[in-house]
């Protein structure tokens, strides 16, 4: 340790490198992480010591869809309150999703726009994904060239409409494109046939919701996802796997030699159908919360590698568009600060390890983006950490979450483990839940 510049060392009984948690001490330097070492190793001469006792040291949270819709919609979300929620939940790297916001990510101006606003309001850093549209495959390149991290397209209605779906000629279009270049197309994968025809059934019952998006339309979209993939070599990714039934198909393509990765949410892992109560449109999203013996079967997925991560798709409203009515409420929930302690509370019920939860929840979304310097605790990443109490519970408060609206299906759940700090570069961005100045970087993919 003592012949690099050491200015900062992070100690803990427990931290989670890619060996496995060992009591460790982790030396920084210029915002990297420079060492890890022996717990009692010693502490460089002007160097300082923060000594986090039993309390675990994670690699900071990486969360690669988030809805900041900033601009455009801020009375929704916005840079600053997204990303304060992310610091005080551990997370310190977000990719924004392209739609929502006004301008939407679809062309490299309208990138910039997004840029512009983010820069001086960002707690962590900020990626960005562009959308792939039926007339903007001419964008597509000049965006991946201007340093997006995929594209995002919906193959069924967005919700909004200056982002609108891609049929499956449009598909192989973009993925085409897409493709020639090296890019990743991460897709919303549900058929508009098989929702049109699913029974329709408007008002509050969370039943008659759950019955108009049923898992033949996830797994119809995603067996043709599959096909294209396959035909074109490409590289693509299911966004929010809901549907337990689709995981057989993505098994196989995997085994195949497809290119295909797949990400699971809080809401799917944590939160069943069964306890939703009528009227609750906090729990509405797209694809929709299933049944619990559904849920058994993601978490078996993400064990065995089917599911390769986790993230929140945190996708907020305000209060007053989310109606009684599961038909026309917006659909999205709130996670941004609440996803490691919701994840991490059923882990642990269910015999899995915080090494995991690091993986789903850092390492793999990181590699998902390309974010080679994020996502683990070893020489050479940037020093992003969360430190987390993983046997301290707190019950969810929604006046306490930091992101705009403060609605959440959360809310009244004792969750296990408190995250105690949360640092970006070296620097502490959050102390017990209380973000500090922003100072959150705008990322760029680099190749």
């Amino acid at each position: 340790m003592a012949d690099v510049a050491v200015e900062l060392v992070l100690r803990s009984t427990r931290v989670i490198t890619p060996e496995g948690t060992r009591a460790a001490s982790v030396a920084v330097a210029g915002g990297k992480i420079t060492a890890v070492l022996a717990h009692d190793a010693e502490v460089p001469a002007g160097a300082r010591l923060e000594d986090f006792g039993d309390d675990v040291l994670l690699p900071g949270l990486v969360d690669t869809h988030v809805h900041v819709n900033d601009p455009g919609r801020t009375e929704w979300e916005g840079f600053w309150t997204a990303t304060r929620a992310a610091a005080a939940g551990g997370i310190t790297t977000i990719v924004d999703m392209p739609l929502n916001s006004l301008p939407p990510t679809t062309t490299v101006d309208n990138l910039r726009v997004k840029q512009e606003v983010a820069r001086t309001k960002a707690h962590v850093d900020v990626g960005f994904w562009g959308g792939a549209l039926p007339d903007n495959v001419k964008d597509l390149r000049p965006l991946h060239d201007a340093g997006v991290y995929g594209f995002k397209c919906f193959l069924s209605p967005s919700g909004v409409d200056e982002f609108p779906l891609l049929d499956q000629e449009q598909l192989a279009t973009s993925l085409a494109e897409i493709t020639g270049f090296g890019g990743l197309l991460i897709v919303h994968a549900e058929d508009p046939h098989h929702l049109e025809s699913a029974p329709q059934n408007p008002g509050p019952k969370y039943a008659d919701f759950l019955a108009s998006r049923p898992q033949d339309a996830e797994n119809t979209a995603i067996q043709n996802l599959i096909d294209q993939a396959k035909r074109l070599n490409a590289r693509v990714h299911v966004l929010h796997l809901s549907s337990a039934s689709a995981l057989p198909l993505i098994a196989a393509a995997k085994a195949e030699g497809v290119q295909i990765t797949v990400e699971s949410c809080p809401h799917f892992l944590t939160l069943t159908a069964e306890e939703v109560p009528d009227g609750a449109t906090e729990f509405k999203c797209c694809p929709p919360i299933r049944e619990a013996a559904n849920q058994d079967v993601l978490w078996d997925a993400l064990v065995d590698g089917t599911i390769d991560c986790i993230v929140s798709d945190h996708s907020p409203s305000t209060a007053d568009l989310k109606t009684g009515d599961f038909a026309t409420a917006w659909g999205g929930i709130s996670s941004l600060q609440l996803g490691l302690p919701a994840i991490w509370t059923e882990a642990r019920k269910r015999g899995r390890t915080l090494e995991e939860v690091a993986r789903w929840m850092s390492t793999a979304p990181a590699a998902l983006a390309g974010l080679a310097q994020k996502g683990a605790i070893e020489a050479g990443r940037d020093a992003d950490f969360a430190v987390l109490a993983p046997e301290e519970t707190f019950t969810v408060d929604p006046a306490e979450l930091h992101h705009r609206n403060q609605v959440t299906a959360y809310a009244g759940r004792t969750l296990h483990g408190v995250v105690k700090s949360t640092w970006l570069r070296g620097t502490q961005i959050a102390d017990h839940g209380t973000p500090t100045e922003p100072t959150g970087l705008l990322l760029e993919r680099q190749n």
